[in-house]
């Protein structure tokens, strides 16, 4: 770091806890230096502000950011920009190979200007874990994960290699391999350390700050379980932030959650999630902080607090912030991590006053919500949202009234009749199993929200020994699968001896991966598949994840539910989801005896016991070290070389993007909007899985078709995430789910709209015809439009469709950003204005009034809308550009191209 400063006499030393003394910029001497009681701030702005207080440069930072954010008040008005400087960003590999090709696009673009291609350096350390591209193909197998990281290799050697061209040509880039964890999990456990250093130019010393971070995938909160602040951000934002420029993002409210008394017997960290998810939601907290405290805060394990926060993006939430205390260090040794570091994270956190979960009254929140712990009862989500909570023994009737409402209703428009519709079927290896409306057909132990937790990964381990011992089995139709997030959940399940009745139960493990919980959950059975698709049934999945959307999971799977790991098991032993375990019986024992989930269910003393096992230091220092040894295929992929890449132009993987043909050092002006077409008009919860799909791609499909012409076998598809590296793919994979409802056709599933000339077409090939002919495009919705994953591609899609502009009732705080960022123009709706009270069917024509050269944050526009019989409506909306900065990406048409002219003009 610069030679340090000293404002507000803010430098100060403290005991390291080892007989030495580091350097810390000190907030209590804000509050010394009159800038207001410091004190009273939350947590989680305590630390944003020593950030803004340490970076003062007077340049990207100033000593009045400092004062804003230290004079916050818990219900001002949100206008002022707070430029947040992170530690480190981590990434995961579906978004890090394109964040990856945006780099060596932006050191081609300087190459041909004439400069020096290593301006384009990240400035702060950079962790990709190669987590998302592992599918399960193979299940129920002991050789499961053999063969499926086999195929992972195989199909994914094209992005390894780039990858490993970018650690050998990027300074501060490195990548933990295949075959290790998932990159949350792996975070908590290993990258995080609590409180880093930098050591000070002029001989100064060391100064200590916080761990602080952003990363390339919503769930990057679930960091915010031991006390470090950190979010999920679009890609090109966290470009922005690699290359030195600052997080911006309004001062947010901070909405504290008072937790009291503690869960009963039976009662998981998942119930517990699940319930805070569905109270959050109703809370509104979008885009807000959201702090816990209280005493029930303080009772709560590390690997809990990890599991609330991990589902941050599902309640809303930018943060579901844990503060730090005893808990945080005793995790922190638990894991590996050394005494010396320990001992200066504790003394630093007690020096800056951030020791300790706050108790009732002593910090001033925006709201406050309550919660008794004592009050969650076991629950499940579903079957289209995670914030759609039944209570367990509600579920049979909830699945029931769920088929039979409409499909506008987030139900499946079936009639009563559904339920008595049964196939019989003959599996690939032989088994006879019925399916009809409510089968589990996949059943996943999976994604970091859970696989971190020993709590209930070791319970799921008890239930099925406790079946195994039974005599019950899972049903034949249902495809098992357990994917831990890291190789330490396999270590301890192996020495408790819990793994051989999972593997009983067909839950084999099936790779170290996301796998199911984003979709990449592999095929099922033909003859399943067959009898799901050709009876129109509804089937179900139950997974341990945190996201349940449609489609998101398996096309051809309508009904998708999030519960805890011992659920899962449980589930897939019934076998169907339209069950009332308080009252019917999973199966029946060896000796025809009915077995109720009561008689499974393991105790809170049986998962203690089993806990002894589960946080060994030693065995975190071992599995997190020499990565290579553990994934040998890794040390075959070879690497090109050299600071700029060499584009393969026949590579169907990795593709120079069109973001700066043509760059030049000058910016374009902003200027109106006039005679755009609809190129969709969506309803409300469009997620970016509806807008970006990450899973399988259907051979005809648009994308597809390219990569069929391009002499790439269906079976060699792979997944639109894994093709992330490739704008042609990803372009016409845009709004190509094929569970998106365009008003356009009368909300006719599908990614398909009306063409220039009125006729029904893919979206893609509508685009590639309007823009042919020079006319802009606009895309309608309602409600959280953009709601899900932090996928860039969401957003660089609907520009690459020629989108100008998107209007709708409210937007998805990632995905808003990410629009922004690509330049293109998010609207808001004002209350009580939608496409429907407006009439819109896509025959219409759009102007946007009122954008120009003076636009400012938030300002009222006006949408003028020509219908096909000349009638004219102006309709007022708001510019959800909301920051000062976001108006100059905007005008420079995007983020990138702002940093590079400014990294140009720099160099």
């Amino acid at each position: 770091m610069s030679t340090p400063h000293d404002l507000f006499n803010s430098l100060k030393s403290f005991d390291l806890g080892n007989g030495q003394r580091g350097q810390l910029y000190s907030l209590p001497a804000l509050e010394v230096a009159g800038l207001g009681p410091i004190s009273r701030l939350p947590v989680s702005i305590r630390i944003v502000l020593e950030s803004v207080l340490r970076n003062v440069d007077g340049k990207k930072v100033s000593e009045a950011n400092v004062r804003e954010l230290a004079a916050w008040t818990p219900n001002a008005a949100r206008t002022a920009e707070i430029p947040f400087v992170v530690a480190r960003i981590v990434l995961q590999d579906f978004t890090g190979v394109p964040l990856l090709v945006d780099l060596a696009a932006m050191r081609s673009a300087v190459a041909k200007l004439g400069k020096n291609p290593k301006i384009i350096e990240p400035l702060v350390p950079v962790d990709l874990v190669v987590d998302h591209s592992v599918q399960v193909d193979f299940a129920g197998d002991p050789a499961a994960m053999q063969k499926n990281l086999d195929l992972e290799f195989s199909r994914n050697r094209e992005r390894y290699q780039f990858l490993k061209w970018g650690m050998q040509a990027f300074d501060t880039f490195k990548v933990v391999p295949p075959g290790i964890g998932i990159v949350h999990q792996v975070n908590l456990e290993y990258l995080a350390k609590g409180v880093l250093t930098a050591s000070a130019i002029g001989g100064a010393g060391q100064v200590h700050y916080p761990d602080t971070l952003v990363g390339t995938d919503s769930h990057t909160t679930m960091i915010n379980g031991i006390g470090i602040v950190g979010w999920g951000v679009g890609g090109i934002e966290a470009e922005a932030g690699m290359l030195g420029q600052p997080v911006y993002f309004l001062t947010p409210d901070v909405v504290g959650v008072h937790l009291t008394g503690t869960l009963n017997e039976g009662v998981t960290a998942t119930d517990l999630a699940l319930t805070i998810t569905q109270l959050l939601r109703k809370t509104k907290v979008v885009g807000k902080f959201v702090e816990f405290f209280g005493p029930g805060a303080v009772a709560l394990p590390v690997v809990d607090r990890a599991t609330i926060a991990n589902m941050a993006p599902e309640y809303g939430a930018t943060m579901g912030f844990f503060p730090i205390d005893e808990e945080c260090v005793n995790y922190l040794r638990a894991t590996g991590r050394s005494d010396k570091d320990c001992r200066a994270y504790e003394n630093y956190y007690r020096e800056q006053g951030l020791w300790g979960i706050p108790q009732a009254g002593s910090i001033d929140y925006s709201q406050v919500v309550e919660l008794d712990l004592s009050t969650v009862k076991p629950s499940v989500a579903g079957p289209k949202r995670p914030q759609d909570r039944i209570e367990l023994g509600n579920l049979r009737r909830e699945f029931f009234q769920a088929v039979q409402r409409p499909v506008t209703e987030n139900g499946f428009g079936k009639s009563r009749q559904a339920f008595g519709t049964s196939v019989k079927v003959q599996t690939a290896s032989g088994k006879k199993a019925t399916i009809g409306t409510g089968s589990v057909l996949i059943a996943a132990i999976t994604s970091c929200t859970n696989t971190s937790n020993p709590s209930v990964m070791l319970a799921a381990g008890l239930l099925a020994k406790k079946a195994v011992e039974k005599g019950l089995k899972v049903n034949p139709a249902v495809k098992a699968s357990l994917a831990p997030g890291s190789r330490v959940v396999t270590d301890y399940l192996k020495k408790t001896g819990l793994q051989p009745y999972l593997n009983k139960l067909r839950f084999n493990t099936v790779g170290y991966g996301c796998t199911t919980c984003i979709g990449n959950s592999g095929p099922l059975d033909p003859a399943i598949e067959e009898a799901v698709t050709k009876n129109d049934l509804v089937t179900a999945s139950v997974l341990s994840g945190n996201r349940n959307f449609e489609a998101r999971v398996h096309q051809n799977i309508k009904s998708n539910f999030l519960m805890s790991p011992p659920l899962v098991v449980a589930f897939a032993i019934a076998g169907r989801v339209d069950i009332d375990f308080s009252c019917e019986p999973l199966g029946d024992d060896k000796d025809g005896n009915p077995v109720y989930l009561a008689d499974l269910w393991p105790t809170l003393a049986e998962i203690r016991e089993a806990m002894q096992s589960a946080l060994k230091p030693e065995v975190f220092r071992k599995l997190y070290k020499d990565f290579a040894a553990q994934n040998p295929k890794w040390n075959e992929i070879p690497s090109s070389v050299g600071n700029v890449y060499e584009w393969d132009r026949q590579s169907t993987y990795i593709q120079e993007p069109p973001f700066f043909t043509d760059f030049s050092m000058e910016p374009g002006a902003i200027r109106g909007i006039s005679g755009a077409r609809a190129l969709g008009i969506f309803g409300d919860s469009v997620t970016t899985d509806h807008i970006s799909p990450a899973g399988a791609i259907k051979k005809a499909s648009p994308a597809g078709k390219y990569l069929l012409e391009n002499q790439v076998t269906f079976e060699d598809f792979n997944s639109y995430g894994s093709r992330r590296g490739n704008d042609r793919v990803m372009t016409r994979g845009t709004f190509a789910n094929v569970r998106i409802k365009n008003l356009v056709l009368g909300g006719e599933e599908g990614g398909n709209t009306l063409g220039p000339d009125g006729s029904k077409m893919s979206i893609y090939d509508a685009s590639m015809a309007y823009q042919a002919e020079g006319t802009p495009l606009i895309v309608l919705a309602g409600q959280e439009y953009g709601t899900g994953s932090s996928r860039d591609w969401a957003a660089k899609g609907t520009n690459l469709l020629g989108v100008k502009v998107v209007v709708a009732q409210s937007f998805e705080r990632i995905h808003r950003s990410n629009l922004v960022g690509m330049g293109v123009l998010p609207l808001q709706f004002k209350e009580g204005t939608t496409a429907q009270t407006l009439g819109l069917d896509g025959t219409e024509t759009y102007d946007v009034v009122g954008l120009d050269a003076s636009l400012r944050p938030q300002q009222d526009l006006s949408l003028r809308i020509t219908r096909r019989s000349g009638a004219v409506e102006v309709v007022p909306v708001t510019c959800r550009i909301d920051t000062p900065i976001e108006i100059d990406y905007y005008q420079h048409g995007g983020i990138l191209p702002y940093v590079l002219r400014q990294l140009i003009a720099a160099a």
